[in-house]
């Protein structure tokens, strides 16, 4: 029941520090901010095919395989956006005038 409490307090401050860090930054330090993002999905992937990977019980299975899902949708549409993002600074050669 402590590990349970103490998952939850450090769920609950993850949250309010990255609401505060994604408030505060200047939208021009947006898209290395998405980056550093798109690093920390990266690992937490990999840390949910290890959890996925040991298969202890069958809700632990079905928890990693939930787990690789969302850290593959949050990865691969962080690096989208921050394709997108890119693509807005790069000048335009031929502009119709």
């Amino acid at each position: 029941m402590d590990s349970l409490i103490t998952s939850l307090y450090v769920f609950v401050l993850a949250t309010f520090l990255g609401f505060e860090v994604i408030r505060r930054v200047s939208p021009l330090l947006h898209t290395p901010l998405m980056s550093l993002t798109n690093a920390i999905s990266a690992i937490s992937l990999v840390g949910s095919i290890v959890i996925l990977g040991e298969q202890r019980s069958t809700l632990s299975t079905v928890l990693g395989a939930l787990a690789v899902t969302a850290s593959t949708i949050n990865l691969v549409s962080g690096f989208l956006i921050t394709d997108r993002m890119l693509k807005m600074f790069r000048k335009r050669e031929n502009r119709p005038q």
